[in-house]
């Protein structure tokens, strides 16, 4: 359903760095960084997009005021990876927003992880799947 998505980050240097190291156990690699040449008003605007497959899904854009924050949620592969997305994004500077764990609240195989990035995103890695 969905081909792309933003976020923004006051901070882009912390912000992209934050999503780089919590990606990496999703193999949701860096895929595109950029300054916005074309916007008149702000043209050292910086940009990135991550994915799978070269597929630029994922994009932080910089922005000088906070925008409300919001949830997304990310596939992982296994439990494993949910675990390893929320280590590496502590590491990263992310903040506890609910350890690795089973939510049956949800499903009885729903196991999930959150954290808020340095802009106060709520960003989870998930799997659905029985281990």
């Amino acid at each position: 359903m969905i081909d792309h998505l933003s976020t923004y980050a006051t901070n882009y240097i912390a912000t992209r760095d934050f999503y780089i190291a919590a990606f990496a156990p999703l193999a949701y690699p860096l895929l595109f960084e950029e300054e916005a040449s074309w916007d008149a008003l702000w043209p050292t605007r910086r940009m990135c997009a991550f994915g799978p497959a070269g597929k630029p899904i994922f994009w932080v854009i910089e922005t000088a005021e906070p925008a409300s924050p919001r949830h997304t949620a990310f596939v992982a592969p296994n439990r494993g990876a949910v675990a390893d997305f929320y280590h590496a994004g502590l590491a990263a500077g992310g903040q506890d927003n609910g350890a690795p764990g089973l939510r049956p609240i949800y499903h009885e195989h729903y196991f999930g992880a959150f954290l808020l990035d340095p802009d106060g995103n709520n960003v989870e890695a998930v799997c659905h799947t029985p281990e």
